[in-house]
């Protein structure tokens, strides 16, 4: 059977669904696209991310696989996306926390030792703020909420077919490929939900180029610049399924650390505090699980932007050619 004659169903929205529709009808396939709401990506934890594409970064606390996803899929983002900022990522520590430097290097790659003078030339509104930091050049990052609209729209000019409001499992497709995220627990019971939580704040007094990571033994921070002077706050990773609001704690800890990155963020606007939960299998590595006719994706963490799209062509070299990838595939009979 050709690409064209197989049906396939995306269930999801989120940036897992986008990029597996988006892939799929781009190699052939006659694609549909459901979720659950009216509005794409309403209650897609992609909303909230930081969409930083991090892959020797996120090695501090990850699996070698999640490195191997987002190397293949940064070319990936740079073919299909043109807004990404492919502009490295910069961590910094206080001098007091001077030793998580030191063991953030160690456990990472692909950076470098960068002065007091060099931050101030990646970074002119961090000069004198800090004495030493590395730099990762070959980093990038990008807005998720533009790049979650770009890609469903590239997704549609391909061919996807979208039906939006409906929790209905599709019985007349030959492959269901389910991106639902925490709601397929029903369905994968070793998936738990990771609370994440977020702020987006505003100022026109401080300019960023790239994300900037602030490390702390108890509150670490990241902040991404999006444009029109809007900054991504992040930090928290809580292992907990409540989809409810910021906690006050949270909301502290969030903003005081952006005030300790630079005392003019004490001047920002707060646009937004929201929250959601990140879906996680136990080892907190994504799989491609085969169940008969479906496919669920899932299991992504934090690392939904990082490496969808070379989800997307793993799953798309299945149906073509059955192929799998050890480390990624489970196989159920």
């Amino acid at each position: 059977m050709s690409n064209k004659q197989l049906k396939i169903t995306v269930r999801g929205t989120g940036i897992v669904g986008v990029w597996q529709a988006f892939v799929l009808a781009s190699k052939g396939f006659s694609v549909t696209l459901t979720c659950n709401t009216k509005e794409p990506f309403k209650e897609a934890s992609s909303w909230i991310a930081g969409a930083m594409l991090a892959p020797f970064c996120e090695t501090e606390s990850a699996e070698p696989v999640i490195r191997r996803l987002g190397l293949s899929s940064l070319p990936l983002w740079q073919e299909a996306f043109p807004h990404i900022s492919r502009n490295g990522t910069l961590v910094v520590a206080q001098p007091r926390d001077t030793s998580e430097l030191q063991r953030f290097a160690r456990q990472t790659s692909a950076h470098e030792f960068i002065d007091e003078a060099k931050i101030g030339e990646l970074e002119p509104d961090l000069a004198g703020q800090f004495r030493t930091a590395l730099f990762y050049p070959d980093e990038a990052h990008l807005q998720p909420h533009w790049a979650l609209s770009y890609l469903l729209q590239k997704a549609c000019e391909a061919g996807v077919e979208t039906k939006f409001g409906t929790s209905e499992r599709p019985d007349d497709s030959d492959y269901i490929i389910d991106c639902r995220g925490i709601a397929a627990r029903d369905e994968l019971p070793d998936l738990r939900g990771v609370r994440g939580e977020m702020a987006i704040i505003r100022t026109s007094e401080i300019s960023f180029s790239r994300p900037i990571r602030l490390l702390h033994p108890r509150f670490p921070l990241y902040m991404v610049p999006w444009p029109d002077n809007h900054f991504m706050i992040g930090a928290t990773v809580i292992e907990s399924d409540d989809q409810g609001p910021v906690c006050v704690r949270s909301g502290l800890e969030l903003l005081g650390s952006a005030y300790g990155l630079h005392s003019a963020f004490g001047e920002a606007q707060i646009i937004k505090l929201s929250a959601n939960v990140r879906p996680s299998f136990p080892d907190n590595i994504p799989k491609i699980i085969v169940r008969n006719k479906t496919l669920y994706v899932n299991g992504l963490y934090r690392h939904g932007f990082l490496t969808s799209p070379a989800l997307a062509h793993l799953v798309a070299d299945y149906l073509h050619e059955g192929k799998t990838d050890e480390g990624i595939f489970v196989v159920e009979h």
